[in-house]
Parts: structure tokens; C-alpha cells; sequence
């Protein structure tokens, strides 16, 4: 665990189960999924600003945790105005790049909507412990344990992969092969700590067959996952943000349900 997780998982949030995490973010994200206006997406992003400062992280933290979906957002909507589908006035036409005010319309709200869905499930999850989502899964959703149990333990491996990438890299220098060539260096690496993983997944998924986690019996749990007023409040919350944004979307004629007819 490192010091920004443990700072993070002193705030409010962090004592909120995992599942209503889960719920509140699921919440958010079907409307937003099954419609594209930019209307929809900005209330819902708007509501989600106002309600970030209880989230329990310092704005260094929300930063350093979120500036991935800072720079996919105007990338997928550049993406969208340069190729999306035109409609109205063309402003700009070379080759296979047109952009005009539809493709404009569809960029900002492309732009809106991946904010929208992605900051309130990156927030959410910064606190979340793998033990305590496991837990969860288990006890309240009742999915399968032998899935959860290896979930868990997936999880609990990701976190080695830096680590194998920083000994592996070392024992490239030290055999002087790591001097020169970036890009075969870096396949090379990679191919390296595919094959690591592999093992170790094999190695791992014995042990715990070993240990009976594959049993069909009915398990016991050492902590008890609790699904209370604030797991509720929080589903609530979820709930209340994507359905004003659906009415408010409703409202102004913009909803754009992406399933209906064309």
C-alpha cells in the first residue's frame, strides 16, 4: 500500500462498502452510456463537481489520480470532431478530415460524457480495498466465491508488476543488454514479464486449489461486508444525479437515446 492510498482511505468515503461504490457509479453511467447530448452529461458533471470536495481527497490526490481520464477526454473528442459525423455547416474539409457543427455538437458532448462517467468511478474506487470489494461481492451481491477468491487474488497481484518491471530491468543492465535499442528493449521486457506472469498465476492458482478455495461447499467469511444508511445514501445520490440529468436532457429536447431509430 502506498502513502497516497493510505491517506486516501481516511476519508468518508472509504468507510462506504465497496458494492454501493459500485452501484452509485453504475448509476451515473447507464444513462449517460445509452445517450450522447451534451446536455445529459453536463448536468450529471456538474452535480458530480459539487459533490467531489466530501469525496475525502486532497486536490493533490484527485489530480495525480485522475489526470489519465483529463487527457483521454479531449483526445476522444478530437477524434470525434475531426472524423465523427457531420451534419450542419462544414468549416473545415481536407481529405478524410471534416469538421462541421455536428461533428463539433458530438465532440463537446463526447468530451462532457467521458468526464461524466469517468471521474465519479475513478474518485469512488480510489478508497476501495480489494479485501473489502471481495468481501462484498460475496456476501452481498452472493457471487460465486470461487470467483471472487480469484479476483481477489489477481488484484493482490497486480501490484508486482512494477516491481517485477524494476528487477527485470536491472538484470538487463546487469548482463548489458539494456544499453541501447528503446523499443526492443521494451518488447523484449514485456514478453519477459507476460511469460513471469503466467507462472505465477499457474503457481498461484495450484496453491490455492491446495488450500481447497476451489471447493463446491458453501464458505465462511472472516469479516462481515455491512450494507447500511450511508451504502443506501449513496445509492441515492447516484440515482438522483443521472435521473436529473435524464430529465434535464428530457426537458431541453436534447436526449439522444443512441438505441432507437435512426
Amino acid at each position: 500500500m502506498t502513502l497516497l492510498d493510505a491517506t486516501a482511505r481516511t476519508g468518508a468515503v472509504a468507510r462506504i462498502n465497496p458494492v454501493a461504490k459500485l452501484g452509485a457509479s453504475a448509476l451515473i453511467a447507464i444513462p449517460l452510456v445509452f445517450t450522447l447530448d451534451w446536455v445529459s452529461a453536463a448536468v450529471a458533471l456538474l452535480l458530480e463537481c459539487l459533490l467531489l470536495p466530501f469525496a475525502g481527497l486532497r486536490w493533490r490526490e484527485f489530480w495525480v489520480r485522475t489526470w489519465p481520464v483529463w487527457l483521454a477526454a479531449p483526445l476522444t473528442a478530437l477524434t470525434i470532431a475531426l472524423y465523427g459525423q457531420s451534419s450542419g455547416t462544414v468549416y473545415v474539409e481536407w481529405f478524410v478530415v471534416r469538421i462541421s457543427e455536428g461533428s463539433l455538437e458530438l465532440a463537446v458532448a463526447t468530451l462532457l460524457r467521458v468526464l461524466a462517467i469517468a471521474l465519479p468511478s475513478v474518485v469512488l474506487f480510489v478508497t476501495v480495498d480489494p479485501t473489502d470489494l471481495a468481501d462484498g461481492l460475496g456476501q452481498i451481491l452472493r457471487l460465486p466465491a470461487r470467483f471472487v477468491l480469484g479476483a481477489l487474488a489477481g488484484l493482490r497481484m497486480i501490484g508486482l508488476f512494477l516491481d517485477d518491471w524494476r528487477a527485470l530491468e536491472l538484470a538487463r543492465r546487469a548482463r548489458g543488454v539494456a544499453d541501447r535499442g528503446r523499443l526492443r528493449r521494451f518488447l523484449g521486457m514485456a514478453f519477459a514479464l507476460l511469460v513471469l506472469s503466467i507462472r505465477r498465476g499457474a503457481k498461484l492458482a495450484t496453491a490455492m486449489e491446495a488450500r481447497g478455495f476451489g471447493a463446491p461447499v458453501a464458505r465462511t467469511w472472516a469479516r462481515e461486508s455491512r450494507f447500511g444508511a450511508r451504502e443506501w445514501a449513496l445509492i441515492a445520490i447516484g440515482a438522483g444525479i443521472a435521473g436529473l440529468a435524464v430529465a434535464a436532457s428530457v426537458v431541453a429536447g436534447t436526449w439522444n437515446f443512441i438505441l432507437g431509430p435512426s
